[in-house]
């Protein structure tokens, strides 16, 4: 191997943000912060729990939502539209 060209390895801390569990590893990184380990995954874990980082659950849905909304509106439109008489003389 050639000398100088590869990164230094270096004892990391790895600090779940979800359970607050830390733990050592090496990499070239100093720290690093993950979103779910092997503590509080539910593959791990063996319980079926939601992870919802920043909303991003209610966030879809309030966009399912006004898709709906907005395919419903075109459709009553639509219908009070064929509704009203037409004269054309």
């Amino acid at each position: 191997m050639k000398s100088g060209i590869h990164p230094q390895y270096q004892k990391t801390v790895v600090t779940c943000i979800s359970c607050k569990n830390t733990f050592e590893t090496q990499s070239v990184l100093p720290k690093i912060d993950v979103e779910v380990c092997y503590k509080c995954h539910p593959f791990y874990t063996g319980k079926r729990t939601l992870v919802d980082t920043a909303g991003r659950v209610e966030k879809f849905r309030m966009k399912m939502q006004k898709k709906a909304e907005l395919d419903q509106k075109p459709v009553q439109e639509k219908a009070s539209s064929a509704q009203e008489p037409t004269d054309k003389k």
